[in-house]
């Protein structure tokens, strides 16, 4: 009996070992090819993972291969150990249960452990580590572990098949589910490849004129605030403040991208700057504010940058407001919303916010509703003179 009892239990470790490389590398790929139709640069957000386990070492103005791999690897690892700990630690109360009583349990697993995960073991104890919850919003982790979790219904097949045991009563499920996952991947693989060669899913809306002055006025933006913060990682003399300027730089640059590829497949035309409606952003610095920064003394640098990127984010976040507000595509909405929280972030970032403080800073971007400004007149340069792409 106990020998049995042991063969049982190394049969359910193995087989929640298993199930955890399956959910990592499927919400993985989820991941990678969801990332731009949400408005998401890939590349930027296995970086901020990255940062979790290897700290500000990773991050870079333009993430390597190296860093996005790190990045992935240590996001697998946390599926993986997710689903020792579900099938595995608990698997007293998970090991029989059925594919089904596993789907439904899905939902709130994925709630539970994202919102662990970006509120207490990141930030807080083990790796005190403030970077991702401050920069990526709370819902971006909840969409990635409900993908993971999504796979947990094939643990029976997967324990049947271990154990060898034949027919397995849940082998029809299972190649079912499976064929689903795959034909989810495969579809979402089918769509990125689209968006890579300009075809996205067409712009949804009835009117695009703030839609499109959003994305011109907001690269525009982004394009100064990348050239402020690059001045910033060679100038700078607190390296934290050097490091958190790379990471502005790699996230607008990587948000630009998305404009960039959104609107040739939205709208005619290129995505150009317009230098003339420069002073009418929020939050734009004059040509005399950045040369002063780029003149100041070393000493006042750093106090200097944080003023200034400071008022400047601001300006974005008005920005993102407005668009959570107006915008017609909700793909708009959702990447404003993530640009809120990340600009918010990056000044909590700046103030070197940590610990609680960094937890309630970011549950307060995450959950403050878009501010009530006035509406305000939309540019005709980015307008009138653009047309949606039939």
């Amino acid at each position: 009996m106990r020998a049995w009892r042991q063969k049982l239990t190394g049969q359910t470790w193995r087989a929640a070992a298993l199930i955890g490389l399956i959910t990592g590398s499927f919400s993985t790929l989820i991941s990678q090819l969801a990332a731009a139709r949400m408005g998401r640069n890939a590349a930027v957000d296995w970086m901020v993972v990255a940062t979790i386990p290897i700290r500000d070492y990773a991050l870079q103005t333009d993430p390597s291969w190296g860093v996005i791999l790190n990045g992935i690897l240590f996001h697998q690892w946390a599926d993986f150990s997710w689903a020792l700990v579900f099938f595995g630690l608990l698997s007293r109360w998970t090991a029989g249960l059925t594919p089904l009583t596993l789907l439904l349990i899905a939902i709130p697993w994925g709630f539970f452990t994202s919102a662990v995960e970006w509120l207490f073991l990141v930030p807080l104890v083990p790796f005190w580590q403030p970077i991702f919850t401050l920069e990526q919003a709370y819902w971006l982790g909840l969409l990635v572990h409900l993908a993971s979790a999504s796979l947990y219904p094939l643990y029976p097949g997967v324990r049947d098949w271990i154990a060898g045991q034949t027919p397995s009563p849940h082998r029809r499920f299972t190649i079912g589910w499976s064929g689903l996952a795959v034909m989810g991947l495969s579809g979402l693989g089918i769509l990125a490849l689209m968006g890579w060669s300009g075809r996205e899913l067409p712009w949804v809306g009835r009117e695009p004129g703030f839609d499109q002055s959003f994305m011109g006025n907001m690269t525009a933006h982004h394009a100064q605030g990348i050239a402020i913060a690059q001045i910033a990682t060679e100038r700078s003399k607190d390296p934290h403040l050097r490091d958190i300027s790379k990471l502005m730089v790699a996230a607008q640059t990587g948000e630009i991208a998305v404009f960039r590829q959104w609107w040739e497949s939205w709208f005619r035309g290129s995505l150009a700057d317009q230098p003339a409606l420069h002073s009418m952003m929020q939050g734009m610095l004059t040509p005399a504010q950045v040369q002063s920064l780029r003149d100041a003394a070393r000493a006042d640098f750093d106090a200097l940058f944080v003023s200034l990127m400071t008022k400047h984010h601001q300006g974005a976040i008005a920005m993102a407001d407005e668009a959570m507000r107006r915008a017609a595509d909700p793909r708009l909405k959702i990447m404003a919303h993530a640009i809120r929280h990340e600009q918010s972030g990056e000044i909590e970032m700046m103030r070197g916010t940590e610990g609680a403080e960094a937890v309630k800073a970011a549950l307060a971007s995450l959950l403050k509703p878009p501010a009530n400004g006035p509406p305000r007149a939309i540019p005709q340069s980015h307008s009138s003179e653009r047309q949606v792409s039939p």
